[in-house]
């Protein structure tokens, strides 16, 4: 008898999905230099960041009181941001609504 072949999977993607009054954000590039050219220091400490939305919980999505939706950019507090260990890099934060203090939206 011969060894059955085994079969190759496709590796499965692993997704994050906010549930609750939460939102999953992709935190924005730390800024190294202001528009007017001055230099910060790496370890600067700013209460408040900004990124993108990357999910957000059904709870929030069918909630009219909360108008935010995916790919939003978004001033967020990050004291009760959860960090996602979910890739190298860290910027992925789990967030309670409450903490999302802005949405940056194009005038029309």
């Amino acid at each position: 008898m011969s060894d059955p072949v085994p079969k190759t999977r496709k590796p499965e993607l692993e997704t994050v999905e906010p549930i609750g009054g939460r939102v999953l954000i992709r935190k924005d590039e730390d800024k190294k230099t202001t528009k007017s050219g001055i230099h910060l220091p790496d370890k600067i400490e700013i209460p408040t960041l900004t990124g993108r939305v990357v999910a957000v919980s059904a709870e929030i999505e069918h909630d009219e009181d909360y108008p935010i939706q995916q790919y939003d950019r978004v001033l967020f507090s990050p004291k009760e941001a959860i960090p996602v260990d979910f890739e190298g890099d860290n910027r992925l934060f789990v967030v309670p609504i409450e903490n999302i203090v802005a949405v940056f939206r194009k005038a029309k």
